[in-house]
């Protein structure tokens, strides 16, 4: 059966941006073994305190489909096995499973480590033998194996030899460099068939954007271990990534690596270690991306409507994603009609104010407005054009002050705001620590003493995009504003060649449409003063 194997805590960790605590690494080892995992490198525990406490913590974890690895190197040159700290520091973590790596490229063998290609036969040898008699199972990762096959094949196989003999469950092949090409990695991989009977693994780095493709076709070879990390995380270009190579084996080959329920945690798996490692989440990422099974044409949503498969390779609840559609200045009718549906409105395909609305868009997505990142001013926009949007609150005047008052010092943001709620007129004023956030928190503070339920909305992201090009500071400027208030996350836009008031027509969406959900609901009632 095919196995696969994770590594996103020991070579995801050497990426670029990524620092996981010990808790992190924890609660991500308990997510992998939801998701099915076989085999989870926890780390090494030869190299940082990080790594051995991380081990420590896990003993008292109980995993039920995954098993634990501890990752390190062989055994130094002119050292006795059990006498070597490295080799030590693995069995005091206390798994069943370690992989340890050796050179296969004689060049590193003789300018790295500075040793005999004969002294580093014995190295991989003895190393694995030692461990071999005191753990259930140990994997050797053959560190630039496709290049030191290219350099030196006789020698490269030698190095798998060696580990072989000494009784190594699975022998991986790396590519650690990450240049070996589809067909290139075939060759090989045959070639390493007629020499070695011991199981073969594969580990894939992506530096020529080929890791995820190497990797399965490693396992049309006969490969019966997968190395890869949750969405592709690793040093320099990464490695391969799992959240791909995990549905093209089970959907695509009818491998059954993992269960169709595990399968359908993929999509979650992917964000959750996204989230820790406090990364934007890429959403055009393959399989678990927000953008994977987005439709934007026209064309293509009509289609897709009548039938999934005319633009989606998979059903996206397969791997826990879902299906969406993008209103822009492309969309069709169709479009129109699926938003309208998924924000719950009626609309008939033959209802003038469906074409009414089309036409609206592709003026407003001309003059700069974006709303594949704002649905809820689209939502709003709809209910507009239906003459049912609620305006829950008048502007009668806003005025904002940004003084900077002595070099050397922040400025000093004050903005005053004065509106009407129901015929009663409020006056106020707020400090922010720049012009939008002293605008936004006056705003609320107007606005709190009517609607309540407005301290719960959280302004999570803002993003100010200039889109005319060549007038420099006299460009209009396009902002996205993220909200959310612990239940939804919403987006709004705005767009002005001041970018105060294109702050300000975001930040009104963005209150106005909380209040308009949680009226759909029947949740916010105006407070009447006085």
């Amino acid at each position: 059966m095919l196995k696969l194997y994770d590594t996103t805590l020991r070579d995801g960790t050497q990426a670029e941006d990524i620092n996981f605590s010990v808790e992190d690494k924890v609660r991500i080892a308990q997510k992998l073994d939801e998701l099915g995992i076989h085999y989870i490198e926890g780390g090494w525990p030869g190299s940082n305190p990080r790594d051995v406490k991380f081990f420590k913590e896990m003993l008292s974890v109980k995993m039920v489909s995954a098993q634990l690895v501890a990752f390190g190197s062989t055994k130094r040159a002119g050292a006795k096995a059990k006498d070597d700290a490295n080799i030590k520091a693995l069995l005091k973590a206390g798994t069943a499973v370690i992989t340890i790596f050796g050179k296969a490229w004689d060049m590193h063998v003789q300018e790295a480590l500075k040793i005999s290609p004969e002294e580093n036969l014995d190295l991989i040898y003895d190393s694995v033998l030692y461990l071999r008699e005191r753990v259930d199972e140990v994997f050797y990762d053959a560190e630039h194996f496709f290049d030191g096959y290219k350099s030196n094949p006789e020698y490269a196989l030698k190095t798998l030899k060696a580990a072989e003999e000494a009784g190594a469950e699975c022998l991986v092949l790396c590519d650690t460099n990450g240049g070996t090409l589809p067909d290139e990695l075939i060759e090989i991989f045959r070639d390493v068939k007629h020499h070695i009977n011991t199981p073969l693994g594969i580990h894939a780095h992506n530096d020529s954007e080929t890791a995820v493709a190497n990797s399965i076709l490693a396992v049309k070879e006969g490969a019966v271990q997968v190395h890869g990390t949750i969405n592709g995380f690793g040093e320099r270009c990464g490695n391969a990534n799992l959240c791909s190579i995990i549905p093209n084996l089970k959907l695509k080959m009818g491998i059954d690596c993992i269960s169709s329920e595990h399968l359908r945690k993929l999509r979650e798996t992917s964000r959750f270690v996204y989230e820790l490692a406090n990364l934007q989440h890429n959403k055009h990422q393959a399989y678990v991306g927000e953008s994977a099974f987005a439709h934007k044409g026209g064309v293509h949503v009509s289609a897709v409507l009548k039938r999934q498969e005319t633009y989606e390779h998979i059903k996206p609840d397969l791997v826990g994603n879902h299906q969406r559609v993008l209103v822009s200045d492309l969309s069709g009718k169709s479009n129109i009609l699926y938003k309208a549906q998924e924000f719950g409105i009626d609309l008939k395909s033959k209802d003038p104010i469906v074409q009414n609305i089309l036409k609206t868009l592709k003026e407003l997505e001309h003059q700069g407005f974006q709303y594949e990142g704002a649905e809820a001013s689209f939502e709003l926009l709809i209910q507009k054009a239906l003459k049912a949007r609620r305006r829950y609150f008048k502007l009668l005047g806003f005025r904002v002050i940004d003084e900077k008052r002595k070099e050397g010092e922040y400025p000093h943001a004050e903005a005053a705001i004065k509106l009407e709620v129901d015929g009663k007129v409020e006056h106020t004023a707020s400090e922010g620590n720049g012009p939008v956030n002293a605008l936004d928190n006056a705003l609320r503070k107007a606005l709190e003493k009517f609607y309540p339920n407005i301290k719960d909305v959280e302004l999570l992201d803002f993003k100010v995009r200039v889109l005319t090009a060549g007038k420099g500071t006299a460009a209009s400027v396009r902002v996205l504003v993220e909200s959310g208030d612990g239940k939804e996350k919403w987006g709004t836009v705005g767009v002005s060649q001041n970018v105060i008031e294109a702050s300000w027509q975001a930040l009104v969406d963005s209150l106005e449409y909380k209040l308009y959900k949680d009226e759909k609901k029947q949740v916010v009632k105006p407070i009447k003063k006085g």
